[in-house]
């Protein structure tokens, strides 16, 4: 990935709870990612959210924090996000969650190690 580059931007929202086998799901999409040479993934975890049945999940309830929101964002190339989402859409369907997946279009402005 270059600098002043046209790139794609991944959002993956999915339940902090949901797993992959014994690994937790965003854990099992962020290494995913790293082996296979992605520039980078940032994962963020949400104070509140509800996805499409309309489940409230806040941190403001005790018995519902263990399942708050996450969020993981990727930018990269669009060839090289093209060739991770079949093995994301792959964890995904393994591990029967609800999830929501973007990819927007993106300028990447810096990009430096």
């Amino acid at each position: 990935m270059k600098n002043q580059d046209q790139g794609k931007k991944l959002k993956i929202y999915l339940g902090e709870s949901d797993r992959s086998g014994r690994t937790l799901l965003y854990e099992a999409i962020t290494l995913k990612a790293r082996s296979m040479g992605l520039s980078g993934a940032t994962v963020f975890k949400a104070v509140m959210g509800f996805g499409a049945k309309s489940h409230l999940h806040t941190s403001k309830i005790l018995r519902l924090s263990e399942d708050l929101p996450i969020v993981i964002e990727i930018v990269d190339s669009e060839s090289k996000i093209k060739e991770f989402l079949p093995e994301v859409e792959a964890m995904i369907d393994a591990a029967k969650c609800g999830v929501l997946i973007t990819v927007e279009d993106v300028k990447i402005y810096r990009y430096s190690s």
